[in-house]
């Protein structure tokens, strides 16, 4: 026996993080009895993966299918710190009173990391684990995850101000002779937004035709492209729906006006700035549902999710943030970063991490780098997202690791149910 109780505690109620800000913890463990140790080890992991498998069809010499799986990876690894809370790796053995012991940790995040991000075929993770170095015998292992966000300022290109304008037209062929169009056109005051934030959309629709439009169907989607390198280079586009908002019917030769809203859930920033193995965009598909015997009208235009919502409506001033503006083209060079540089915050100290370097409940320990940027912005609220990780256990990692924290890990992201974003121009 001898280990009863091993807990891993971070210096935030949510466990989240902006890239810069610096990570304070301590593991807790409950001896029942004193421990030969080599030491306490820590070590801090942020790395993005990719895997997929993939079943080809093949007929062999005799002419029998035979089917080869074959499992596509990709890794990206950003940075990696572990170092002796206790001891060392080739000290004398060390004599662990039985009974609570508390060890602390730090570590200073890289200022340039990409979002956390959980997906269908890979994530971006960061992990803290904490291990009892025992000779000659299995080492205990305790894993926790947590999130990093990488600061998407939607005031930093003017692009996400620009409104969103679907306009669709229809003639349908009866006989030979075309009818009069149907009409429908789809409206949002801006392209970027932030979780928590509705976004409202206006559809105005004049059906001249003699067809009726059974429904016009809004999705939010996101859109992930996945990259391996091994065995080949190769990638995989993955689809999601998030939401979906529909209305109707507009019959033959009638005028609709309809307002509709989507709320933005806890969902990771677009880009994924950083990360050369995973894309993430997301975009607004809108549908127009008309009688099968025709086609249904389609189309679809990017939406950028933030971690700062726009702030200051048309006309205005907007602070002028001190980071360069981003490219016109949307790629960030080195030296033109798209997100904020951040100024950590100060460490807890290690001293009285029980006490005053705790987080109150509801807050960050460190508030969000931008925040002195925009003095109006209220505090954003961190909720959990519907993306969870299926396990943080890594290949090669022994089936006996403590996990710390909920079973299954999902990020925590920004939200501003608070802010609205600007109205449609008039």
């Amino acid at each position: 026996m001898g280990l009863k109780e091993a807990a891993i505690y971070l210096d935030n109620q949510f466990n989240t993080y902006y890239a810069g800000q610096t990570v304070n913890g301590r593991i807790e463990y409950v001896f029942d009895s004193p421990k030969k140790v080599r030491g306490v080890h820590v070590k801090f992991k942020g790395e993005a993966h990719t895997e997929w498998s993939e079943s080809k069809q093949e007929e062999d010499a005799e002419g029998k299918t035979q089917s080869t799986d074959t499992l596509h990876t990709g890794n990206e690894e950003y940075f990696q710190i572990s170092y002796y809370l206790l001891g060392s790796s080739s000290g004398n053995e060390i004599e662990i009173p039985a009974g609570k012991q508390v060890y602390n940790f730090t570590c200073a995040l890289p200022p340039v990391l990409p979002s956390s991000f959980e997906g269908q075929y890979g994530f971006v993770r960061y992990t803290v684990k904490v291990t009892l170095d025992r000779p000659w015998k299995f080492d205990q292992e305790t894993k926790m995850a947590f999130t990093v966000i990488n600061a998407l300022d939607l005031n930093l290109n003017p692009s996400y101000r620009e409104p969103i304008h679907f306009q669709m037209e229809k003639t349908f062929c009866c006989f030979c002779c075309a009818s009069p169009p149907l009409s429908v056109d789809v409206r949002a005051p801006v392209s970027g937004y932030c979780p928590g934030q509705v976004i409202p959309i206006t559809i105005d629709i004049e059906n001249k035709s003699n067809v009726q439009l059974h429904l016009v169907k809004v999705f939010l989607r996101k859109v992930v492209t996945y990259r391996a390198t091994s065995p080949s280079t190769v990638t995989k586009k993955a689809k999601d729906v998030i939401l979906t908002i529909q209305e109707g019917p507009a019959p033959a030769g009638s005028t609709k006006h309809w307002n509709i809203t989507m709320e933005v859930p806890p969902i990771p920033p677009s880009n994924l700035v950083n990360c050369n193995i995973i894309d993430l965009d997301y975009d607004l598909k809108v549908e127009c549902v008309v009688p099968t015997t025709h086609i249904n009208m389609k189309d679809r235009k990017y939406i950028t999710i933030g971690t700062v919502p726009l702030v200051g409506m048309a006309g205005q001033a907007v602070p002028q943030p001190s980071a360069p503006m981003m490219p016109s083209d949307g790629q960030t060079s080195p030296t033109q970063p798209a997100v904020l540089p951040v100024t950590p915050g100060q460490p807890a100290q290690p001293g009285n991490m029980a006490g005053g370097g705790w987080a109150l409940p509801g807050q960050p320990a460190q508030p969000p780098p931008y925040q002195s940027l925009y003095p109006t912005l209220t505090e954003p609220v961190y909720k959990v997202s519907p993306y969870e990780a299926r396990t943080i256990q890594d290949r090669g990692e022994s089936d006996a690791m403590a996990i710390a924290g909920p079973p299954r890990f999902a990020p925590f992201y920004p939200t501003y149910a608070a802010v609205q974003p600007p109205p449609l121009p008039q």
